[in-house]
């Protein structure tokens, strides 16, 4: 895999003693998600100000600040869509919130600084990456108990779960990679190399292929489930934006699987991409420093986290134009969505 000897032992000595932490969980809900109830809130936690933003999306306006663990970071409703899990990451805990009045329910440890995480595809696990501990936590919400880790590369964050459920991908910040793992027998089959700082990664509705955003690299790959080889790298030019500027993150795709929206960090836009040609169809020029971003109901419209402006920005995907600003909480940072 490229590692040297001495940094393979090195991490799996960490993983042994991560495995021997204990963990205390509360019961939570499995997640079954309900796909017939379209959502009518978004949820955007807000780092700096230690908050979460609710929006009513029929109004577009924000209807409540709920306050939450410290720097939080990563947001996801669960399946069932009674419960929203925030990544509290400064209190190294993930967060069960009640979905209607931000109620504390649960804290789930989850191993030191969660940033990002990811409901299993058949609902019996949580997927937490660990940036500090270099691993990653399965958390068992049945048996309330860690049900594995997996030791990865430096600084993991983006964490996503291919839709056959066969594979958990995670990007390694500081090395440059993403690990493939093999989520029946939890073992990091690959290594792929990528641009600088990988943060996030998204696979297609299909499970085709999975994008990922390397940030300081200024690109996104595509790659190729079957075969796991990037086929593809996306640039981006925004209009008046330097290149050092051009920092993708967040990325999302439209319900029919042909758009993809990401998120360009301090070039102040989001791209609106082709997903068969990879093309960039056009740019938005949205507010400052957009982390993450979620496709609204109807798929025609994107809601986008801005960061250093403490807003967000409504999209209209086809007319690549902004169509309101809804104030936030201090950094927005993720979201999601939910009743």
């Amino acid at each position: 895999m490229g590692r040297s000897f001495a940094r393979m032992m090195e991490r799996s000595l960490k993983a042994f003693a991560l495995a021997a932490l204990p963990f205390v969980l509360l019961a939570v809900p499995a997640f079954a998600q309900d796909a017939s109830v379209p959502p009518t809130r978004a949820y955007v936690s807000n780092e700096r100000s230690s908050t979460v933003t609710v929006v009513d999306l029929a109004s577009g306006k924000s209807v409540a600040q709920w306050p939450v663990g410290k720097r939080p970071r990563g947001i996801a409703v669960t399946r069932d869509g009674k419960y929203l899990l925030v990544c509290a990451s400064a209190d190294n805990g993930v967060e069960v919130r009640d979905i209607g009045t931000g109620a504390l329910v649960a804290t789930l440890p989850s191993g030191a600084d969660p940033e990002q995480f990811f409901p299993s595809r058949d609902g019996k696990l949580l997927f937490v990456a660990n940036e500090d501990d270099a691993a990653v936590t399965a958390v068992d919400l049945t048996a309330r108990r860690v049900a594995w880790q997996v030791a990865v590369g430096e600084e993991p964050e983006g964490i996503a779960q291919s839709p056959d459920g066969k594979w958990l991908l995670v990007t390694s910040e500081e090395d440059n990679a993403v690990a493939w793992i093999d989520v029946a027998s939890h073992e990091v089959v690959e290594e792929m190399p990528t641009e600088a700082r990988p943060r996030h990664v998204e696979f297609t509705p299909d499970g085709a292929h999975v994008w990922i955003a390397a940030e300081v690299g200024g690109v996104v790959h595509v790659a190729d489930v079957a075969t796991r080889k990037i086929t593809q790298t996306i640039r981006f030019a925004p209009p008046g934006a330097a290149d050092y500027r051009i920092m993708p993150c967040g990325i999302r795709f439209t319900p029919d699987g042909r758009t993809a929206v990401v998120a360009l960090g301090r070039a102040d836009s989001v791209a609106v991409v082709d997903v068969a040609s990879g093309a960039v169809r056009g740019y938005v020029k949205v507010g400052a420093r957009p982390w993450h971003l979620a496709i609204l109901p109807g798929g025609t419209s994107a809601l986008v986290a801005n960061g250093a402006s403490d807003n967000l920005s409504v999209v209209d995907i086809a007319a690549l134009k902004v169509t309101a600003t809804i104030p936030a909480g201090e950094g927005p940072w993720g979201v999601a969505l939910g009743n």
